[in-house]
């Protein structure tokens, strides 16, 4: 018969207790999956004394990650979080010393992924981490495993859902963003210091992975340009509806020729596509794969339920035996990602100016675009109080990132611009 699956787990607070909670509630039914059983030997938190809505007795109490390390545990789940610290001190001490693990620690992978994963192969033992990019949503087995026949040549995400929270409710109430950004806090879809989700900084270390399992190179967070969503305003999500558009921060990765576009943004995604559709606190990623049209998936991204069963698949898929490269490649042919060069990133874009309407501030604005070469599509000037400042709107041809940003630079530093200008791109789909 074959020996149980002995485990340590490191972090119990909601995914941690989660974990532990389901892995003795269905104990019975996860053994029958898993062909033998799996057995926590050793548990960690850094406050022993919290009571927690799981059951502890018996199970033993590691007081630093060493313990754990040492122990004879063979697989560990960390769910400490962080991108140094304990963290960090765990997973590559656990590989370290030969034992499989399990993690969501997405910071973490997007700094140091393709080192722990040489690190895993090094050792014969498996890095798992499907609950490190959008939660619940099974991508990162399906990157890694399912779409391998398939030449990849983007993949797109929502994949914060904190931030598709606030902007479907500005677009539901009309209210500014800080207004919805307290009243997330208040109801628990957003964290106390918010700064990682709203500035992007979250949805970048999700898209690193996604990049690295979809094309084949090093997580790369370095080279992603990175665009929260604090500057948008209920105007920009109005203009968006009249182009029959959502405002959503996407995380994007695609082919341009032999380099890889990498970066988060918001960005205007047309009505009646499936990113669009997705409201509230999910999570959507569409896997562009090439003649076979695009694969969307949609699901819920965070708290303790769709993280929980990411986490609890990982651990029985390495009880069963699934040893393989973490990022579907084995580690040294990971390449380095070759960053697209900023004048081939091209699309549509939505300007917003707010100006004072005085004679000229029209052409002035137009003038400059077109010294970049930027064509105007359209124009909306709403409200008109000479004097008062009032916006513009232009919808441009399809050009490229570079030209529109170092257009802008130059128009907001008229006097008669009033504050920087709101510049978003247009997803095709």
């Amino acid at each position: 018969m074959t020996a149980p699956l002995r485990l340590a787990i490191a972090g119990l607070g909601t995914v941690g207790g989660g974990v532990l909670r389901l892995l003795q509630s269905r104990h019975s039914e996860f053994k029958e999956r898993a062909g033998r059983d799996i057995v926590c030997v050793l548990a960690s938190a850094r406050d022993k004394r919290k009571k927690r809505n799981v059951d502890l007795a018996g199970i033993p109490w590691a007081d630093d990650m060493e313990t754990i390390i040492r122990s004879d545990a063979e697989l560990v789940v960390e769910l400490i979080g962080g991108e140094d610290g304990a963290a960090r001190q765990l997973v590559e001490g656990a590989l370290a010393s030969g034992k499989h693990v399990v993690t969501a620690n997405k910071a973490l992978l997007a700094h140091r992924g393709a080192m722990l994963a040489a690190l895993a192969e090094e050792k014969n033992v498996t890095l798992r981490f499907e609950a490190a990019a959008a939660g619940g949503i099974p991508i990162v087995g399906t990157l890694r495993e399912s779409l391998i026949a398939y030449d990849i040549n983007a993949v797109r995400g929502i994949l914060n859902g904190t931030c598709n929270y606030i902007l479907t409710q500005m677009e539901a109430t009309g209210r500014p963003f800080a207004e919805i950004l307290a009243d997330a806090q208040k109801l628990g879809f957003a964290e106390a210091d918010p700064t990682l989700d709203i500035s992007g900084g979250d949805t970048a270390h999700k898209l690193a992975l996604l990049a690295s399992l979809a094309f084949g190179i090093k997580p790369d967070l370095a080279n992603i340009p990175i665009q929260g969503i604090s500057h948008i305003a209920p105007q920009d999500i109005a203009f968006a509806r009249e182009f029959s558009r959502r405002i959503k921060l996407l995380g994007v990765a695609r082919r341009v020729g032999d380099a890889i576009d990498q970066r988060v943004e918001p960005a205007m995604v047309r009505l009646g596509t499936p990113l669009a559709d997705v409201d509230g606190a999910f999570n959507a990623v569409v896997a562009h794969a090439g003649q076979a049209g695009p694969f969307f998936f949609e699901g819920g991204g965070a708290g303790e339920a769709p993280t929980t069963s990411a986490v609890i698949a990982d651990i029985i898929d390495i009880a069963r035996g699934n040893v393989f490269p973490a990022f579907g490649r084995p580690a040294h042919a990971l390449r380095a990602a070759r960053p697209a060069p900023a004048e081939l990133i091209k699309s549509p874009f939505y300007l917003r100016f707010d100006v004072l309407d005085v004679p000229g501030v029209v052409a002035e604005i137009a003038s400059h675009l077109a010294q970049s070469a930027i064509s105007i599509e359209s124009m909306l000037q709403r409200g008109r109080a000479p004097g008062e400042p009032v916006s513009i709107v232009m919808l441009t041809h399809e050009c490229s990132h570079a030209a529109v940003a170092g257009a802008l630079q130059v128009i907001a530093a008229s006097d008669r611009v009033l504050g920087p200008p709101c510049m978003i791109p247009m997803e095709a789909g």
